[in-house]
Formats: C-alpha cells, sequence, structure tokens
C-alpha cells in the first residue's frame, strides 16, 4: 500500500515538473510599436540594427529614439534573444564596448511598459517593444515575434 502512495506522489511530482519546465519554455509574443503618425517601413533587421545603435534614424527621415524594458523583464529577455540574437552578457558587453570607445549609448531603460507606451504616444520619434498583450490605442505595432 506504501508503496503504491509513494509511487502515484512520485508521478504527480513529475507531471508538475514537467508542467512547470514547459511553461518557463514558452516566450512572450513581443509588439514592436511607434508612434501611431510613423509611416516608416521598418524591418526586423533594421529593428535589429536600431537597437543596437547601427541605425539612427527612421526610413521617413526622423531621428530614431529607442527604449528599453528594464534588465530581466521577460519583454526585454524575449526581445534580446528573438530579435538582437544575443544573450544579456553578450548584449552587456557590446554596450561597455560602444560605450567606452566613445562610439554610442545603448537605449534608454524605462520602468515600464505602461511608461514606454505613454512616452511613444508623446513622441513619434520614439519606438519600443511591450508584450503584445499589453499594447493599446495609444501606439502602433510595427512588427510582432
Amino acid at each position: 500500500m506504501k508503496l503504491l502512495i509513494r509511487s502515484r506522489l512520485m508521478m504527480k511530482t513529475l507531471v508538475a515538473s514537467a508542467l512547470l519546465l514547459g511553461s518557463a519554455c514558452v516566450q512572450a509574443e513581443i509588439a514592436v510599436v511607434v508612434h501611431p503618425s510613423n509611416t516608416s517601413e521598418i524591418s526586423a533587421a533594421d529593428i535589429s540594427r536600431i537597437y543596437l545603435g547601427k541605425l539612427k534614424s527612421f526610413p521617413s527621415g526622423g531621428t530614431v529614439v529607442a527604449l528599453d524594458q528594464p534588465e530581466g523583464s521577460p519583454a526585454r529577455d524575449a526581445f534580446v534573444k528573438q530579435i538582437l540574437n544575443k544573450t544579456e552578457s553578450q548584449l552587456k558587453a557590446y554596450w561597455s564596448k560602444l560605450v567606452f570607445s566613445g562610439q554610442g549609448q545603448p537605449p534608454k531603460v524605462v520602468d515600464s511598459s505602461a511608461e514606454m507606451l505613454s512616452l511613444i504616444a508623446a513622441n513619434p520619434n520614439m519606438i519600443g517593444f511591450v508584450d503584445v498583450s499589453e499594447v493599446n490605442d495609444s501606439v502602433k505595432v510595427i512588427s510582432k515575434f
């Protein structure tokens, strides 16, 4: 009887562990957003170049001001991995080199998705990213990943 109870308990533990691991592998869907008046066509490669400081203006001519999520946020983790194709440590090393050599500054980090959306809604030159579930009518989605 005790053996049966132990095996059932072990099975429940294994199932729960598998579910937790499976949910950890699910990545957030990211929406890249701009001001609604921004008419620029921006490719995934352009978005990556903007966030790596290599592209400083929109195709339509306006200066780009990139906004970033706080380190460790799910949206940032997904963005760095999916769009920039880097790990967090690779991105830190990249920006450290550029800042140290005077060749660039990383995107401005905001405190939250709500702040990011508010800033982008108020400034046509800004670009940012949030979890797709956080998008509202104050911004325009230009890409989803």
